[in-house]
């Protein structure tokens, strides 16, 4: 990564409510990846370059978006991994908790992009708790598109008619 980047995420940690465009849905999608990368002990920085590279796909290859995606699932599965306020129940429950406030954020559960992280682990153990943990989150979003069908609709009525 640039020194430049590195400089920006610095600064942007700091401040990235304020700065980063549609923060809540990068923070979102961090959490989802973040889940499922903490759930291995052995994690590797392949699990960084595959957010990375799906970042670019969802940012049309913005490079400093995909980077601050990476970076901050990178954070979530260093609090995770220290024990520092974060678990594996406690970021279930924000994704859940997110889900109720902002059910269009249930769209951005992509289940076949998670896929390659499952692919990274070699313990037939974690692979099964990470499925498991995939079948939740397809589970919960399926549900939450459903339950909050109109919402969603409304929602997204209102994000069009602002920008």
């Amino acid at each position: 990564m640039r020194l430049s980047f590195r400089l920006k995420h610095h600064f942007f940690s700091a401040f990235r409510e304020f700065f980063v465009h549609h923060h809540g849905s990068l923070e979102f999608r961090a959490k989802i990846f973040a889940l499922l990368i903490a759930s291995d002990e052995e994690r590797t920085v392949e699990n960084y370059i595959i957010v990375k590279n799906i970042g670019m796909e969802i940012y049309k290859n913005d490079e400093d978006r995909a980077n601050l995606l990476m970076l901050s699932t990178k954070e979530l599965v260093k609090k995770v991994q220290d024990n520092n306020g974060l678990d594996i129940d406690t970021l279930i429950a924000h994704i859940q908790k997110e889900l109720k406030i902002i059910p269009r954020y249930a769209k951005k559960i992509d289940i076949e992009s998670l896929k390659p992280i499952i692919e990274l682990t070699h313990d037939r153990d974690t692979i099964s708790y990470q499925e498991n943990i995939l079948e939740f989150l397809k589970t919960l979003k399926e549900e939450t598109l459903h339950n909050k069908k109109s919402q969603i609709a409304k929602d997204e009525e209102n994000l069009a008619s602002k920008y």
